[in-house]
């Protein structure tokens, strides 16, 4: 989770200079020449598809599964789990090595982070790329799915699958039937107390159920700001939201047993759940995953 708290931040400082990442048809690939380096662009007919792509992100490995692009998929990062079978490497999506990157030949690269050596090097040698930073919001999680798509020739499968999330979604909150509305919550990406916002996807999520996030009032600090534990255990939160909790991570005992946090409504009422954090730290289409169980953990809360 530190990683990811790490490359969420870099990726959001990075997304205003990105090589086109929001726009399907655009940069130096529109043309449609699979061949043409700079940002890829639809091919211009099946046969033109990518066929050699290698992943640097699991949000992005997800994404390629989902829509149909899984048997162009030769190589992902050492992060990237899901779904099973993935061509896992020790590629490294977070320090991406180019020539360790064009060891695996190939004709697109999909990534979120990049120094800036990365992209310039793919260029340098004429391998298309897509970059993927981290969305501000579900729309621009949507906006991927389409694009990628786009770029590896499954633009119909794409479109059906933003349908599909959609409607998780939005069955997901008729689940909840308003049960949040008026609950704050605090989402704990790791232990040192990184958090979301309001103003990120993940927190943008948790909006769609009517429910006040604590850190918003430190969204100064952006999307992914780091707290106080006197903070959080000054706003109080009804709710809180463990995606630092695989095996052997953080848990509602180890919660209620830092200073002063027993007395807090969350720790003392029992709500205190534990996410996957695979699931809540990528933006692919397993967002649909997360707000159905926002809404299970609403739907059961007692008096609900």
């Amino acid at each position: 989770m530190l990683a990811f708290v790490a490359a969420l931040l870099l990726g959001g400082a990075l997304a205003a200079c990105g090589s086109g990442a929001g726009d399907p048809g655009g940069g130096a690939g529109a043309s449609g020449t699979a061949g043409a380096s700079g940002t890829a662009g639809a091919p211009a007919s099946p046969e033109d598809a990518p066929q050699r792509i290698v992943s640097l992100s699991p949000s992005a490995t997800e994404i390629l599964y989902a829509v149909g692009a899984g048997d162009q998929v030769v190589a992902v990062d050492d992060q990237s789990n899901f779904p099973q079978g993935v061509p896992t490497t020790d590629l490294s999506g977070y320090t991406p090595n180019l020539e360790a990157v064009l060891g695996y030949q190939p004709d697109l690269v999909v990534f979120s982070d990049d120094d800036g050596d990365l992209a310039s090097g793919l260029d340098k040698v004429g391998v298309p790329y897509l970059k993927l930073p981290a969305p501000g919001d579900i729309e621009g999680a949507y906006e991927q799915f389409a694009q990628v798509g786009v770029v590896t020739g499954h633009a119909d499968q794409a479109h059906e699958l933003v349908g599909a999330v959609r409607g998780q979604i939005s069955a997901a909150i008729d689940t909840a039937g308003g049960a949040g509305q008026g609950l704050s919550y605090f989402h704990e990406l790791d232990p040192t107390l990184y958090t979301v916002t309001s103003e990120s996807f993940i927190g943008q999520i948790y909006s769609l159920f009517g429910l006040e996030n604590i850190a918003d009032s430190a969204s100064a600090a952006g999307a992914y700001p780091q707290l106080q534990s006197e903070f959080v255990v000054s706003a109080n939160p009804d709710l809180i939201f463990l995606a630092d909790a695989e095996p052997g991570g953080e848990s509602a005992a180890s919660v209620a047993q830092r200073p002063g946090w027993a007395g807090v409504t969350a720790v003392r009422d029992g709500q205190v759940y534990a996410l996957d954090d695979d699931t809540t730290s990528r933006w692919g289409p397993r967002i649909g995953e997360l707000a159905q169980h926002i809404a299970q953990v609403l739907a059961d809360r007692p008096g609900t």
